[in-house]
């Protein structure tokens, strides 16, 4: 029972550090501050629910508040918060790119079929990145693929629609490139699961189909395809491993 109650918070965890994460770079792009209104407009939140990421980014020293002196209107003064300064980020990113490829080398040493466990893994991660729809209620494709966008800009991919086929999603960053070029079967097949797990979350008319690693130097692409009556969006995460990302 305590496992069972556990696996909802892991979920509103990742979930709730992504938006996170989204609110800390927004006070990282405005040094003069921003206030719980301008969040909310910009990352679509409640301020409610900005007020309660900005309090923990505070508690964590991510961020400082400020009481503005000169009060537009009556009443409590207007808070602005800004990003507190970080000594060497340079130096975290490393860190978490060096666990990065110790874990992604014991996957691929140790696991028996390295990238479907790959999938599978982001395959569950997928389903906790976004919400699914009420019941009854369908998903088109257009928002689905919209929300699958938000999803993967949230990560760093920096996701763009091609101009020619609105179901090739073109990802000329990633946040994970130099861990990719060594643990390419891992690392992208856990991406590609991801996307599956998302759309599959939203009960999507679409699945991510395949995902074609670095066509060219700095660009990847993922396709997307109809969700057919064996595809695995229909499928619980432990059946539904796929094949490996294409790699060539």
């Amino acid at each position: 029972m305590e496992e069972r109650r556990t696996q909802p918070r892991a979920a509103e965890t990742a979930r709730a550090g992504v938006r996170r994460q989204h609110v800390l770079d927004l006070l990282r792009s405005a040094p003069a501050g921003l206030g719980v209104q301008d969040l909310a407009q910009r990352t679509g939140l409640h301020p409610n629910t900005v007020r309660f990421h900005l309090d923990r980014l505070v508690a964590d020293g991510l961020a400082a508040r400020e009481a503005e002196e000169e009060r537009v209107e009556p009443g409590r003064p207007r808070l602005t918060y800004t990003a507190t300064p970080t000594p060497d980020p340079a130096a975290n990113r490393r860190n978490y790119r060096f666990l990065a490829e110790i874990l992604a080398s014991y996957v691929s040493g140790t696991a028996e079929d390295p990238a479907g466990a790959a999938i599978e893994t982001g395959r569950a991660w997928g389903h906790h990145l976004t919400d699914a729809p009420a019941p009854f209620e369908r998903t088109s494709e257009q928002e689905a693929v919209a929300e699958l966008l938000r999803i993967l800009g949230d990560i760093g991919f920096a996701p763009e629609l091609a101009v020619d086929d609105p179901r090739r999603i073109l990802l000329p960053h990633c946040p994970f490139r130099e861990v990719a070029e060594a643990q390419r079967q891992v690392i992208c097949s856990i991406h590609l699961g991801l996307m599956r797990g998302a759309l599959a979350e939203m009960r999507a008319p679409v699945t991510a189909d395949r995902l074609l690693p670095f066509v060219e130097p700095s660009l990847c692409e993922a396709h997307l395809a109809p969700v057919g009556p064996e595809s695995d969006a229909d499928l619980p995460p432990s059946a539904a491993n796929g094949a490996a990302a294409p790699l060539g």
